[in-house]
């Protein structure tokens, strides 16, 4: 029994509903993390007026929850790849869920910028495992697939954190929206219950007893499923291709031999992809409100363009394996940029509504993209370090896209925000056309 086998019988598996169900409980973590990051933008509005807060004040605050991801991306990955991605996974949970909570009890800007950095480690902190996860556990040929599934838990996040908050924002104002954040943690008990550790990790890092253990125990489940007592021959993994993805087991290697490429091509695309995003998201509402929309109105915009961003990741995930996963990346990256430029200088309510529904559909199909495609780039040792340090970079540049609205806003207006956000999500795009690399139907092993 070696790394290889694992990697063999895992990929020869039929999808029954035993790994749906590990599945399912991912992606129900992952939808409380998008709910928890997308609550800002209808939340920014009412916590700049109760604090007196001006624009720099509020791309400030906004930007707080984006040096905790910084920070939580970049942890996460090393802590999963030495430690094990089930427990990390459930570690960020909880984390965020206390700071959420911290978050609500919050008695002055000062406090409630710290506690947002406490938040956004713990919401970083899984993201990067969670999708390790489902790609060390899924199959080659249906893998990116179930990533943008996973993914398209986003929009329906931030359709969910738009509907709580056009509900309870009223009623109980903005603290009892951090109390309602904080809910799902107790969710850690069905991970530690119902997801397994990655059996291609427990191989990698040599425990291949316990890597079997978790194999077998897979294998009689989906053998119970099916009702029968044969499986799939093992697929053919060589022993010199996973001694070759073994070697790569220090983060220095990202920068050496093939791996440069790739890794210059995921910062890129993280800092500038999460750039533009965060830049335009994080001040969605306040920038409707410039607009003459009352705070309800923008929530109620927000929430009606945000569901194009359903049909965006079913397109994302059908082109993911039909057409590749670099052209598929490249297409919704430079569609939400013209779309999310053309929507920032929309003349009327008809044009920003048309405008909006199709730069939610292209920014939640390009998520959907990015996360099947950047763990699939990397070997299993450093997969989740990889993610984390792609992920991370993408903080910083997530932080920078608030504040530089907020300050752009007073001297260029909406139409040069607009060019900035936009311009930063085509750069993203000709990154991955001029550099990334096809991974459509390959195992993560031979990659």
């Amino acid at each position: 029994m070696s790394a290889a086998n694992i990697a063999g019988r895992l990929e020869s598996l039929p999808i029954t509903r035993y790994q749906q169900v590990i599945f399912a409980v991912i992606a129900t973590a992952w939808f409380f993390d998008c709910i928890d990051c997308a609550m800002l933008t209808f939340l920014l509005s009412p916590i700049k007026t109760e604090f007196g807060l001006n624009s720099a004040q509020a791309g400030s605050l906004a930007s707080m929850s984006f040096i905790g991801m910084f920070i939580g991306a970049a942890a996460s990955g090393v802590l999963a790849d030495k430690f094990g991605r089930s427990v990390v996974l459930r570690w960020s949970i909880l984390i965020w869920g206390v700071a959420s909570l911290l978050c609500a009890l919050s008695p002055n800007l000062e406090c409630l910028m710290i506690f947002r950095v406490f938040l956004g480690i713990g919401m970083a902190m899984e993201l990067p495992i969670a999708q390790a996860l489902v790609c060390e556990f899924v199959p080659a040929n249906v893998r990116g697939k179930y990533v943008a599934y996973m993914e398209g838990t986003w929009p329906l996040g931030f359709m969910c954190a738009g509907i709580l908050a056009y509900t309870l924002l009223p009623l109980y104002g903005w603290r009892s929206l951090f109390v309602v954040e904080a809910l799902p943690c107790l969710f850690v008990l069905a991970i530690r219950r119902l997801v397994p550790e990655s059996p291609r990790w427990l191989a990698g890092v040599g425990r291949l007893d316990e890597a079997e253990k978790v194999m077998s125990e897979m294998e009689r489940r989906v053998k119970l499923a099916l009702k029968t007592d044969q499986l799939p021959a093992p697929h053919a993994v060589s022993e010199s291709t996973e001694e070759n993805a073994a070697q790569s087991s220090s983060i220095f290697s990202l920068f050496q031999g093939k791996y440069i490429r790739r890794t210059t091509m995921a910062l890129a695309l993280w800092f500038f992809a999460l750039l533009g995003y965060y830049g335009l998201t994080s001040w969605l509402g306040i920038l409707l409100e410039g607009k003459g929309y009352s705070i309800a109105k923008s929530t109620e915009y927000i929430i009606i363009i945000s569901a194009a961003g359903v049909p965006g990741f079913a397109a994302a995930a059908y082109l993911l394996e039909r057409w590749g996963r670099k052209p598929t990346l490249a297409l919704f990256l430079l569609g939400g940029g013209i779309s999310a430029y053309l929507y920032g200088n929309a003349a009327n309510l008809n044009l920003t509504m048309t405008f909006g529904m199709a730069m939610q559909f292209f920014m939640f199909g390009m998520w959907s993209a990015i996360y099947a495609y950047t763990p699939e780039l990397f070997p299993t040792n450093i997969r989740a370090t990889a993610g984390g340090f792609a992920s991370a970079v993408g903080r910083v540049g997530a932080m920078l896209g608030p504040y530089l609205v907020g300050l752009l806003l007073p001297v260029a207006g909406q139409n040069g925000a607009f060019a900035l956000l936009a311009g930063s999500l085509i750069i993203a795009a000709l990154a991955v056309a001029i550099l990334g690399e096809e991974t459509k139907g390959k195992i993560l092993e031979e990659i």
